[in-house]
């Protein structure tokens, strides 16, 4: 009889030697598992220390139920876009914080952190106890830190006027600093995880900085109520659920732009972008180029490998194609294993040598095809297909795609991984001169289409 789901993952994480874990650097390896040990540590000694209430076990109950819900409601898809995801865990542990012993702030993380590993988003053990520990960490001593407040600025009451004030000022400062620590703590994971990893471009943009305000805000107005009274807590959650739902769309946007194996914008995208782009440079009369990359022989990649493998291998060559072109290029997924790359003021020259350092780079990478430190890699290269609108010239987007599209033709048919060049020329001159030499053909209508790779 199969085992469970359940209990397959059970015994996964009982196989110490095989945890993911063990495969990290070293330096990672051992910056990851401190927090985990230190929280640990913290919650056995907060608990022999802590004078366990009723009351206080009750506020626990009612604040960790509306976590897991929490947790539980956010969209998988803001595990898959990246950057720091928005859980609002820690609107639910800033009132544990400063409403009850530290010991309860320091414990609550860990069993949120465990209904969404099951439940919701089946990351990466060991990234979901690091995160875990690292906001135990921060708040268990935001815990502390409140509690050094003199009785006339915080306290355990609210009270009422310019007290109520100082009390709020004091929960808003100590929300600064957990949400920044535990921020810090996990920023510093994913540097060193990879170094190419802009901090600025994770915790600068808009749409962090406004997670940030939303999920500071909720934490101190979720605080302030149920320090009021617990039952309002009743009122917290719907709230702190359309909030997230306000914050989800732009991420439901920007994914609807992109393409999601490669990251690279998704055809209708590219093929929007690159109109406006190719009628500004006819407008200001400034180059264009345009490129068009097809890997060579992908799908032998896939036949040999598997398409776990031919995905690895999309995904480092569209990460190679971002790396290489500049900010204001529009890379984009054309289907399969093609690629488009329109280059802004590059003339035909330009856009030949641009695609030359980008067929070479690829040519030297080696895609793990697991990740096992030191295993066995795949190596692929690609052919590119160029065209460009210069100076002074008007040509539509259909115009640069026919000619890239004759020059890839070309470049597969003298051997593969090498860069060709065509020149654009308007449609109806296309049509006119395969007319004079008998390769357009005739629909019922009598309408001419025109030939594929004719140029």
């Amino acid at each position: 009889m199969q085992a469970s789901s359940l209990t397959t993952r059970l015994k996964s994480c009982l196989a110490v030697r095989d945890w993911a874990w063990w495969r990290l650097p070293p330096l990672l390896r051992w910056y990851s598992a401190t927090p985990p040990v230190l929280a640990f540590a913290a919650i056995g000694f907060a608990a022999y220390e802590t004078d366990w209430r009723v009351l206080d076990l009750v506020k626990f109950v009612i604040l960790l139920a509306c976590g897991i819900i929490s947790v539980a409601s956010t969209p998988r898809i803001m595990y898959a876009y990246g950057g720091l995801t928005r859980d609002f865990t820690t609107v639910w542990v800033l009132p544990a914080a400063i409403l009850l012993p530290p010991v309860y702030a320091a414990i609550m993380p860990f069993p949120m952190f465990t209904v969404m590993q099951l439940y919701v988003h089946r990351g990466v053990w060991h990234r979901k106890v690091f995160s875990a520990a690292s906001i135990s960490l921060a708040y268990a001593s935001v815990s502390l830190m409140f509690r050094q407040f003199p009785a006339s600025f915080a306290g355990e009451s609210v009270g009422s006027g310019w007290h109520a004030l100082t009390w709020v000022v004091a929960a808003i400062l100590c929300n600064l600093i957990g949400s920044r620590g535990h921020h810090f703590l996990i920023v510093g994971a994913v540097k060193l995880s990879n170094q190419k990893v802009s901090i600025r471009d994770i915790e600068l943009n808009r749409q962090a900085l406004q997670g940030d305000f939303a999920e500071i805000d909720l934490g101190v107005l979720i605080t302030l109520s149920v320090a009021l009274t617990p039952a309002l807590v009743i009122l917290a959650l719907p709230t702190v659920l359309l909030v997230r739902r306000f914050l989800v769309y732009p991420v439901l946007v920007a994914q609807s732009r992109v393409d999601s194996k490669t990251g690279l914008l998704n055809v209708s995208t590219w093929e929007r972008e690159a109109e406006l782009e190719i009628s500004r440079a006819a407008r200001t009369q400034s180059a264009v180029g345009l490129a068009i990359l097809d890997i060579d022989h992908f799908k032998l990649v896939n036949d040999t490998h598997g398409h776990l493998v031919g995905d690895r291998v999309l995904r480092a060559v569209a990460d190679a194609i971002k790396g290489q072109s500049r900010a204001y290029d529009k890379a984009g997924r054309f289907g399969g294993e093609e690629f488009v790359l329109l280059l802004a003021q590059a003339d035909e020259g330009d856009a030949c040598r641009i695609a030359e350092r980008l067929r070479t780079h690829i040519g030297n990478l080696a895609v793990p095809i697991d990740d096992r430190p030191g295993g066995p890699v795949v190596q692929v290269t690609i052919s590119i297909g160029v065209s460009a609108m210069e100076r002074g010239a008007n040509r539509e987007l259909t115009d640069l795609m026919a000619a890239a599209d004759s020059a890839l033709y070309r470049a597969k048919q003298a051997g593969r991984n090498r860069v060709c060049a065509s020149t654009p020329q308007p449609a109806h001159l296309v049509v006119e001169i395969a007319s004079q030499i008998g390769m357009v053909q005739e629909d019922p209508a009598g309408a001419a289409l025109c030939p594929e790779r004719l140029l």
